[in-house]
């Protein structure tokens, strides 16, 4: 399965980025093989509508879950409308969320679990 988790960095001894539409990466991950890929996040500086575009970039990448701190309503609606699950709560490494996911350790999320506009401002959530 193709999952994506928010990175402060760019390998998979970084740390999960608490923040979905401002993260700096996404380190994309085909859970299989190990193989994965980094996505640059542009729209980690945007004015507005970061969440929305950062979700698009995952949609456009095939994803099929996201692993992040946090995600706001709009991202959230966006992911979901596209099938993407999302799980929210996640900290540690890359590498330990993507072996939690693995192994059946993280719950689902369906909801947003911060306010719109979380993440401007703040470095790492």
């Amino acid at each position: 399965m193709k999952i994506a988790i928010s990175s402060s960095r760019q390998t998979l001894d970084s740390q999960v980025d608490q923040r979905f539409g401002r993260a700096e990466y996404f380190i994309v991950v085909e859970t299989e093989s190990m193989e994965f890929e980094v996505l640059n996040n542009d729209n980690n500086a945007s004015s507005g509508g970061a969440g929305i575009g950062t979700a698009k970039l995952l949609v456009d990448a095939d994803v099929k879950a996201v692993l992040t701190g946090n995600c706001g309503p709009n991202a959230q609606k966006t992911l979901s409308a596209a099938g993407i699950k999302l799980y929210t709560g996640v900290s540690g490494t890359v590498s330990d969320a993507i072996e939690s996911f693995k192994a059946g350790k993280l719950s689902e999320t369906f909801e947003p679990n911060v306010d719109s506009h979380f993440g401007m401002g703040s470095a790492n959530g």
